[in-house]
């Protein structure tokens, strides 16, 4: 047996691990914590001391077992967790439940899994840092109060099922408030001017006014008054300038630029990045530090000078603003800069490079510009043209990188500027004055989020990528579908001594790929604004983060932070949960012209629907569901009234009625009793029966056999898990080394197998008779199951001496449980 005992957190990690240290070591991997706050309760001593009940979740019992047998065999256990506050939660995790010898723990660090760094820390072990396990704490507790006390308060005012978080709230609330702003932006229009001129030696030259004017009858005006003038260049300005590179990557400025040059979403970005570091070749992933070790600025000056020469090194020491960021040690770097291309999957090879271009530009010379401004006078107006033009003398670092920016902060790039001197005249090719709009605030990117909570001091790197991701989730944001609208604008131009008047079109208001909050989102963050305005407050959320690293530097009690939060907040739920209104979003739109009832769209059970008519009136109110693309707050009177007309009756099919209608999924033609959904885009209200039948056949071409087993027949289709197979009831996932479009009989017969022998597995008891059966779950849960019915049982319950009276009296409740 080995003497020394490594612990890490990851499987992939501990693999990387073991191959830098010798036979004395065996290295295994805690999956992460091996204890955490309890699920169904809220595990936190509120009345006393703040402190929380950890447990042992089931699944890792076994795992806490194999450990505690491994620690006990071994001379020193090496707790070799993350060097974050999380990593020394976990290692506190396993030091506290795996009962471990003080004298014989050791706690290592490492921000890179090289031999080096890995000897290197074991050459310098120290105690668990107690302050860090505390600010982590402290972060998991006043989570778990801010949710589990929030959540059952929306529940009650608004909807069942859903949640509240702290930081995902207040990152919701950005987006909400970015949407009203862009809803209540009113566009106003300018006139821009703009010209090209001709150099005596030919070469063309693009210019602008400066300013621009209000109205089309002044911008014809001007160009009508230039019809016949002669311009000249009236003064030449050329200075140096220079550009610098940015700083090495920290987590949030990685996620934005692979994000802008990559495409990735944060959550595949810190996938990605992950497994870089798990295999060695990058620095630890999660750090808000820019700073980077003597060893790695060497090591990039060599790289530096061997690859483009001495005149393009120059030795930077970027400093860290952010007083959290002594935790982690440097930058996001490789581990080799020698190494270009590692031997790994495309998405890390693209991942890793930026991550290498970016660090050796950051000790790369600055970039030598020279910058002209030339003004161009005319004999007509005192008003002057300009053109400003960009050569780059030395590119130091563009040669390797060129950060990217954001849709909002994207300029014109200026570009070279023909030879001119002082006086020489100018042919005018043409001037065009053109309306463009102002623009409303950007929707966020996932980017763009990113930056403003940075900004905010809201969240830390580890909080960045499920912050996004659960908002999402939750439903309470959505990536936007929507390609943009066309708009119409005017374009005058006063070429060959006239001016002609064009109207052109242009796409505006995209909000592709962005986030766009949903009706229960901005339902949830109005109640949530109006009754918790501290917990929705920047300025409070950004403190609870400083008080979290305050804490992790040892100048503030963590139980303190705890009881001064939950003092004013515990009050205020009761308050809130006692004397609030129902939020709805309900609005009134009018009234019914038929009836005189009122006519408002609200959040209903489904979701968002238009109401004709009140709950309190002697006829039952008439409903109607909302589009996928349409909203409470932007929804107008005639739209909604055209719900009503839903369903459309389109004619037969085969004998069956064809109609199409919204449901809870979208737009939908409807023929006997099967269903097919419209394709995106496609209107309900435009959908006619030709199309109809197209869509009917197309379904039934797709449900049709493949083939059979067992005398019963095979269909496949594609669903939102991706391609699969029915037969006798099972849906069956069909995985990518099958051709899905070419399943051959032993294909189909196999896959089937392979699924009732998975199903057999899963069966625990079942009384045929009543249709009921008991199951294992995913998560090691048991569930009584009876149609589409299901019960869980809870984790003290033996399955195997549940009687069938038991099962029948469980998804019993259930059912009385969703009546009431």
């Amino acid at each position: 047996m080995a003497k020394n005992l490594v612990i890490v957190e990851s499987p992939a990690k501990a693999k990387t691990i073991e191959k830098f240290l010798g036979k004395d070591f065996k290295v295994t991997s805690s999956f992460g914590h091996i204890a955490d706050l309890p699920s169904r309760e809220l595990g936190v001593d509120v009345d006393k001391d703040f402190s929380p009940k950890y447990v042992v979740d089931k699944e890792k019992k076994a795992l806490v077992k194999k450990l505690k047998e491994l620690a006990s065999k071994a001379e020193t256990i090496w707790l070799a967790s993350d060097e974050d506050r999380e990593g020394e939660a976990i290692s506190w995790h396993l030091a506290e439940t795996l009962k471990l010898d003080a004298d014989k723990t050791r706690r290592i660090v490492f921000n890179s899994i090289t031999k080096s760094a890995i000897q290197k820390a074991i050459e310098n072990p120290r105690k668990i840092n107690y302050d860090l396990v505390n600010a982590q704490q402290a972060r998991r507790i006043l989570d778990r109060l801010v949710g589990y006390e929030l959540s059952p308060v929306l529940w009650k005012k608004i909807k069942p099922g859903l949640s509240a978080g702290r930081v995902q709230s207040v990152a919701v609330r950005l987006i909400v408030e970015r949407e009203r702003a862009i809803e209540e932006f009113e566009p106003q229009s300018s006139f821009k001017v703009a010209a090209e001129f001709r150099t005596e030696n030919g070469a063309t030259l693009p210019a602008k006014l400066n300013e621009s004017f209000d109205t089309e009858a002044e911008a014809q005006e001007f160009l009508a008054g230039l019809a016949n003038a002669s311009f000249a260049v009236d003064s030449l300005d050329t200075k140096p300038a220079k550009k610098s590179p940015a700083a090495p990557f920290t987590t949030s400025t990685l996620q934005q630029e692979a994000s802008r040059k990559l495409y990735f979403s944060v959550s595949r970005t810190m996938q990605v990045a992950q497994r870089l570091y798990e295999a060695g070749l990058i620095t630890y992933m999660r750090t808000d530090s820019v700073s980077l070790s003597g060893e790695a600025i060497a090591a990039a000056k060599e790289e530096i000078v061997g690859n483009y020469g001495e005149k393009y090194s120059k030795v930077r020491k970027f400093q860290s603003k952010s007083k959290g960021a002594q935790e982690a040690h440097e930058a996001i770097r490789p581990t080799d800069m020698g190494l270009q291309r590692p031997n790994v999957e495309r998405d890390q090879a693209r991942l890793y490079e930026l991550i290498r271009m970016r660090t050796l530009a950051s000790q790369m010379s600055d970039a030598q510009l020279e910058r002209t401004q030339v003004k161009i006078r005319n004999d007509r107006d005192d008003r002057l043209f300009s053109a400003n033009g960009e050569v780059i003398k030395f590119d130091g670092f563009l040669k390797v990188y060129l950060e990217g920016k954001d849709e909002e902060d994207a300029e014109e790039q200026d570009g070279m500027l023909p030879a001119m001197q002082v006086d020489e005249a100018l042919t005018n090719n043409y001037i065009t004055a053109t309306q463009r709009f102002t623009r409303p605030p950007y929707r966020y990117t996932e980017a763009s989020l990113v930056k403003k909570l940075e900004e905010l001091g809201i969240g830390r790197p580890s909080t960045y990528a499920p912050t996004i991701s659960t908002i999402q989730n939750r439903g309470y944001v959505e990536k936007g579908t929507v390609d943009g609208t066309e708009r119409e604008y005017l374009q005058l131009t006063l070429e060959g001594g006239g001016v002609k008047r064009k109207e052109l079109s242009e796409t505006v208001g995209s909000d592709k790929g962005k986030l766009v909050p949903t009706d229960i989102g901005m339902i949830v963050n109005d109640f949530l604004v109006s009754h918790f305005a501290n917990i929705l407050d920047y300025n409070f959320t950004a403190k609870v983060e400083k008080d979290f690293d305050d804490i992790a530097t040892g100048e503030e009690d963590w139980q303190d932070v705890l009881r001064g939060f939950y003092k004013d907040f515990h009050p205020n739920v009761l308050d809130v949960e006692e004397n609030a209104d129902r939020a709805s979003g309900e609005r009134v739109l009018g009234t019914d012209p038929e009836t005189g009832r009122q006519v408002a769209v609200r959040l209903g059970r489904f979701g968002p629907m238009v109401q004709i008519g009140t709950a309190d009136e002697e006829e039952k109110p008439q409903f109607a569901s909302l589009l996928p693309d349409q909203s409470l707050a932007t929804i107008t009177y005639d739209e909604a009234m055209e719900l009503f007309k839903l369903p459309r009756k389109l004619g037969t099919f085969e004998g069956d009625e064809v109609e199409a209608n919204v449901g809870r999924y979208g737009p939908y033609v409807r023929y006997g009793k099967k269903f097919v959904s419209l394709d995106e885009g496609e209107s309900v209200f435009d959908v006619d029966m030709e199309r109809a039948a197209e869509l009917i056949r197309a379904k039934k071409k797709q449900d049709a056999p493949i083939a059979s087993y067992e005398d019963k027949p095979v269909t496949k289709g594609k669903g939102r898990f991706g391609p699969f197979i029915k037969w006798d009831g099972m849906f069956i996932n069909v995985p990518k080394k099958y051709d899905f479009d070419n399943l051959s009989q032993a294909d189909i017969e196999e896959l089937i197998e392979a699924k009732k022998k998975k199903e057999a597995e899963k069966l625990v008891r079942e009384w045929p008779e009543e249709d009921i059966r008991i199951e294992k779950g995913r998560w090691g849960r048991h569930t009584v199951i009876k149609g589409r019915k299901k019960v869980d049982l809870s984790k003290d319950v033996d399955p195997q001496a549940v009687t069938l009276e038991e099962a029948q009296e469980l998804l019993s409740k259930k059912k009385t449980r969703k009546k009431s």
